[in-house]
């Protein structure tokens, strides 16, 4: 499970740096370019991206009692 989470993480930060690429114009070839709104959800997306990775890095499972 804690693998899967940061591939998430990793897969929504790439995304969202694509994202936040179209939105300020760097990235050509979509109805999303030239659009700020865009950039927002991709810095909303890389925030998120980055909160689930530390979360998976700092998780420790309880293990049960003997």
């Amino acid at each position: 499970m804690k693998a899967g989470a940061i591939v998430l993480a990793v897969i929504m930060l790439l995304v969202g740096g694509v994202w936040i690429g179209q939105g300020l114009g760097y990235i050509r070839g979509s109805f999303m370019t030239g659009d700020i709104h865009w950039f927002w959800i991709g810095i909303g997306l890389v925030a998120a991206a980055l909160l689930l990775g530390a979360a998976a890095l700092i998780y420790r499972p309880r293990t049960p009692s003997p």
